[in-house]
């Protein structure tokens, strides 16, 4: 396994460029050359520090200046200097979103708008004279009341430093939800970005997410980041395995969210060994033999198993990444589980300040250092200063927010967890409205309501996705129970009106499509699925029940079928139906050689359901996972329910006629 070490440039290397045009005067370098402002576009002196941090020394094409640059520049040698003075306080990369920091381009991640910054400079200048008035009054009460000692203590310590301030791209997304996402690194890029890691130990957290597991999963993750496989059954296999005199990466699957399923964190936990067998599916033939002890069902809202997962990462120490497709929650897990406040006799800025105090630095050797060659250069950026609590990752429903790793270090060098920018998972934003996007993200746990499918009926997800029962029997009733953002709203009508909404038809209604119209003009069949899986005992209620019915599901006069239909990157739909088992009509017929599902094994008819979406696409399949029992409706209160009339008199007076009686 490759190892590269990321060469980290200290703050006076980061370079700025500045156009001649912008300066209306005459400046004298430190070697007595003048540099005269001239018309064409050139560069004020090769050795000045440009406005974006880079990793070359090439020479840039000018790009135009805004107004606010222009302010910031002025027309004498102290904008410059002002200038120069603030772009020394950017940090080397956001700490929200990872991107390098520069002021050239507004549309890129990791600007900075330095007119913005000048207020924010303003502000705390200004907290610091109320600070200095406030220490100055209470000067004067002790002294004037030497007999009495003033309660007010000076601070044994300088007060810290205030956090790195974070780009424009980040600042929008965190206080407006508007952005626009950036490209997806693929399988390739991570590897070799894992690859660059300075640590000997070196762990991967797999991120999925419970609301359409397992479609979050990346499929071939072993073989794309070249790792050993899975730890099988077999009480020989090896926990840890190493490669050329290095220790190989370990991967541990952990599903976030895990308060979209249930209520309760009692209920949650009951449904680790589901996630297990589901997770054994997805992983293909070779699932059956794999442990899948290291798989872990956590919930960054409710702090559920996050404290566990905080201290395992604090004693494995080394490089911790988080490895996932976007917009599982990456960002949000890193925010709770990274050890904050144990980095005991770790460099703060503070100590380094005053050591920089005593120690000055001499500023023509840091300039005339040369910067690395651009075969040194990895994909892993330099990490951030280490600092007790550090800025944590901006949390966005935007998928594509992190543009680059942003690296956390803790324990005075013991490790570091690193947030990775997360894969292409998946386009169906790009079929929805503009004006629906912050509403395809499942945040609260969902309580639907019951809808009821006849034949003849389809179900309508947000006028984008259409659920038609296939293989019905004339008398049952589908059953649908969408766990799904607010954006699917569901309805129930006729089939042949469904297919009209959903492409974008003429019809006598009202109802909504969240579609846009080139996705109506492409909605494709995504396939039949087949509800297979018998949960009579589950749905059967007391008759199965050992204190009531005491029956057995296989001697009841029915079966019940169930399946989750997934959404992908939204949530899922909970599908049911309930049929005689001795139906003519589910029996197979002599004219039928085999009867075989979908894993090409023989078996009794079952309902189907067929899905169209646009492209065919967004849509899965999985065992059921019962969430309707689980949560089921919400109960309402006791101060709210209505309570039962009193009888009338003509009632009153027969109940007392029959009692005489």
């Amino acid at each position: 396994m490759l190892k590269r070490l990321w060469k980290r440039p200290r703050a006076s290397l980061r370079s700025i460029c500045v156009p001649s045009q912008c300066v209306n005067a005459t400046f004298r370098s430190d070697d007595g050359s003048r540099c005269q402002p001239t018309g064409s576009k050139t560069w004020v002196k090769d050795d000045d520090r440009r406005l974006f941090s880079g990793l070359t020394r090439l020479r840039q094409e000018i790009l135009p200046v805004k107004s606010h640059d222009e302010d910031a520049l002025g027309s004498t040698t102290t904008g410059l200097e002002n200038l120069l003075d603030q772009v020394k306080c950017l940090p080397t990369v956001c700490p929200g979103c990872g991107a390098h920091s520069q002021t050239v381009e507004p549309a890129s991640p990791g600007y900075y708008d330095l007119s913005k910054l000048k207020t924010t400079k303003r502000v705390t200048q200004q907290q610091k004279e109320e600070d200095s008035v406030f220490r100055a009054a209470l000067e004067r009460v002790s002294i004037n009341n030497s007999n009495h000692q003033s309660s007010y203590q000076a601070p044994s310590s300088p007060p810290s430093s205030p956090e790195p301030p974070i780009c424009t791209r980040c600042h929008t997304l965190q206080h407006h939800s508007r952005g626009t996402p950036i490209l997806h690194p693929s399988t390739n890029s991570l590897q070799t970005i894992i690859e660059a890691s300075p640590h000997n130990r070196n762990h991967i957290y797999h991120i999925l997410d419970a609301a359409d597991f397992p479609l979050s999963l990346i499929p071939n993750l072993q073989h794309a980041l070249d790792l050993p496989p899975l730890r099988t059954r077999n009480r020989r296999s090896k926990s840890l395995r190493y490669s050329h005199g290095h220790r190989v990466a370990e991967v541990s699957f952990i599903i976030t969210r895990g308060d979209l399923l249930a209520p309760l964190k009692e209920q949650v936990d009951g449904l680790l060994p589901y996630m297990q067998e589901v997770l054994r599916e997805a992983l293909g033939r070779n699932g059956r033999r794999v442990r899948l002890g290291n798989v872990r069902l956590v919930s960054a809202k409710r702090g559920w198993w996050t404290r566990l997962l905080k201290e395992e990462i604090w004693g494995r120490g080394g490089a911790g990444w988080m490895v996932g497709k976007a917009n599982v929650g990456k960002s949000a897990l890193v925010e709770v589980v990274f050890p904050k406040g144990r980095s005991k006799g770790a460099i703060t800025e503070t100590k380094l300040s005053a050591f920089e105090k005593l120690c000055p630095l001499d500023e023509d050797k840091t300039h005339d250092e040369p910067y690395p060659d651009d075969t040194d250069v990895s994909l892993l950026p330099p990490p951030q200063p280490e600092t007790p609590y550090p800025r944590m990752p901006v949390v966005s429903a935007l998928p594509g927010t992190t543009a680059s790793p942003i690296r956390l270090p803790f324990g005075n060098g013991k490790g570091e967890l690193i947030d990775l920018p997360g894969i292409h998972r998946s386009d169906l934003a790009t079929h929805v409205l503009a004006l629906h996007h912050k509403h395809l993200v499942m945040t609260d746990r969902v309580v639907p309501e019951q809808q009821i499918i006849r034949p003849g009926q389809s179900l309508l997800l947000g006028g984008l996705i259409r659920i038609t029962p296939v293989n019905l029997p004339c008398d049952a009733r589908l059953m649908a129970y969408p766990f799904l953002p607010s954006a699917f709203a569901p309805h129930v009508t006729g089939t042949h009106k469904a297919v009209a909404i959903q492409t974008g038809e003429k019809y006598a209604g009202t109802v909504s499509s969240i579609a846009t119209e080139a996705a109506k003009a492409n909605m494709r069949s995504a396939g039949r699925f087949r509800l297979q899986w018998d949960v009579t005992k589950r749905r059967a209620g007391p008759l199965t029940h050992p204190a009531a019915g005491k029956q057995k599901a296989e001697n009841l006069p029915f079966v019940v079928y169930s399946a989750d239909l997934l959404v992908e990157g939204a949530g899922w739909v909970e599908l049911v139906c309930q049929v005689r088992r001795r139906w003519d009509s589910f029996l197979p017929t002599a004219d039928d050689d085999s009867v075989e599902d979908a894993f090409g094994v023989e078996g009794e008819r079952v309902p189907e359901v067929e899905v169209f979406s646009p492209l065919g696409q967004f849509v899965g399949v999985r065992r059921p996972m019962n969430a309707w029992l689980l949560g089921g409706p919400k109960k309402t209160p006791k101060r709210e329910r209505r309570r039962r009339p009193r009888a009338t008199i003509g009632m009153q007076r027969r109940r007392e006629a029959n009692k005489r009686e």
